[in-house]
């Protein structure tokens, strides 16, 4: 196999068995055939082409009617995309139906038609499995609500916040994710039938209402206006994707950054088969959670390579156009994937609260010094406060102090802070309106999903 993807030991990390049946040759071929039927039976029905010849290409628009050896050789002969494929079919039809297959139209009337279905199937599967993976991460959020775990910034730990509150993150970015499905569905799920230059010149003043047809037949909106070189919905849709794919990489590397063994507050599940290092024994490799920062990378890299040929010339242009046959397939192929190995990732994760509990008490408290100026406010200048705390902190840890001491070293200080009230802020740590948050993510949620249907 010349691309990993589809190699038989490699092809689970890098597409859906059911997304590479949809992307292989006879699954693009079979939707090509599908789409030459309604065209042929939309211009039957406006009297372009005679029913009965609809009625032939019909029956014999079909992989078993063809010789695909010879498709594949008049396609390479001929060095046209789609011409292999119509004169397969124009030999198995009677001699007078051969003229009537795919009569006004191009070749990219098909595979753009055929780009919106792959869009509208896509969109169906990231529907079903953002909606899944949401369900999942809501109840991790409810069951870790209140569970205190140390916040960080810039890699450093800093205050504190929940369990919950970070998950509770994740699901409200994929329920906008589930919000731009929702919404983009009218404006991406769109036919093409535009003819040599956009016109539909060929079908005449039938032209419109040929299109109509053909596209209620394939179960898309009629676009009203020819878009061979406006790409803005396929890159728009491949945007999304890549979106999808980058807060699933964000999720992954959460995971794969705290389960460090230095750190290791998560933990992925792993398969009792799977090998963490052939020459390291010991290790339990984070397969999952790294993947998910891989694909999100290559899902990236191929919607910028869409952005890039969605600027075309004129009523046609077949630079930008042939880009989308190597791109979008993989962006849509990686995503599925990458939503596939999400929810696995989601479903096995371990969480270790005492471990969360014992890198907190490895900043000695340091990590109540928020805690601390909050309750400064009103006794201090909130300007001062904060001076005084950042150079008491800062001498209290290089001198090896811990917090309390640290504070009660300083005179000025310890005035405003005494023992009792920092014993009060080590006890009792409060992560702000962390728990209040991860309420309404899931209320807010919960709300949505009652008024959502289950397909998109």
């Amino acid at each position: 196999m010349s691309r990993i993807a589809d190699s038989p030991m490699y092809a689970h990390l890098w597409g859906t068995d059911e997304l590479r049946a949809h992307f292989s040759e006879q699954g693009r071929l079979e939707a090509w055939l599908t789409i030459l039927v309604a065209l042929a039976e939309a211009q039957a029905a406006n009297g372009v082409i005679p029913s009965d010849a609809a009625k032939q290409i019909r029956a014999k628009a079909t992989i078993e009617h063809l010789d695909l050896d010879f498709v594949a050789g008049e396609t390479q002969r001929s060095g046209h995309s789609t011409l292999g494929l119509l004169r397969g079919l124009e030999r198995v039809v009677p001699p007078g139906v051969a003229q009537y297959v795919y009569y006004g139209s191009t070749v990219q009337d098909i595979t753009d038609t055929w780009t919106a279905l792959t869009m509208k199937r896509v969109g169906e599967i990231a529907w079903v499995e953002l909606r899944a993976l949401e369900t999942d991460i809501l109840e991790l959020a409810k069951t870790h609500r209140s569970l205190v775990m140390a916040g960080r910034t810039h890699g450093q730990i800093g205050s504190v916040i929940t369990f919950g509150f970070k998950v509770a993150s994740w699901a409200d970015e994929i329920r906008r994710h589930i919000h731009r499905l929702a919404e983009g569905r009218e404006r991406w799920l769109v036919g093409q039938l535009a003819g040599s230059v956009g016109t539909l010149g060929a079908l005449g003043q039938n032209g419109q209402a040929v299109r109509a047809d053909f596209c209620e037949l394939l179960g898309l909106q009629d676009p009203g206006m020819s878009w061979t070189t406006s790409r803005d919905r396929i890159v728009e849709f491949a945007l999304l994707l890549a979106m999808i794919a980058s807060t699933l990489a964000r999720i992954g590397d959460e995971v794969y950054e705290l389960q460090r063994p230095e750190v290791a507050e998560l933990t992925e599940s792993a398969s009792g088969r799977a090998v963490g290092s052939i020459t390291m024994p010991h290790k339990r490799n984070p397969e999952g959670s790294e993947h998910l920062v891989t694909l999100g990378r290559v899902v990236r890299s191929n919607a910028q390579l869409l952005l890039d040929a969605s600027v075309q010339s004129h009523e046609r242009d077949g630079r930008g156009w042939k880009t989308e046959w190597v791109a979008f397939p993989e962006v849509c192929l990686l995503t599925a994937t990458s939503l596939r190995l999400a929810r696995e990732l989601v479903a096995g994760l371990e969480v270790d609260a005492s471990a969360m509990a014992k890198n907190l008490d490895l900043t000695h408290g340091y990590w109540a010094s928020e805690s601390a100026l909050v309750e400064l406010t009103g006794k201090l200048d909130h300007r001062r406060g904060q001076e005084m705390l950042h150079q008491v902190l800062r001498h209290g840890s290089e001198s090896g102090l811990d917090f309390k001491d640290a504070l009660l070293a300083d005179q000025e200080l310890s005035r405003y802070l005494d023992a009792g009230t920092i014993d009060t802020l080590l006890r009792e740590p409060v992560p702000g309106s962390a728990a209040l948050m991860v309420d309404a993510v899931i209320s807010r949620a919960q709300a949505e999903r009652s008024r959502e249907s289950d397909d998109w």
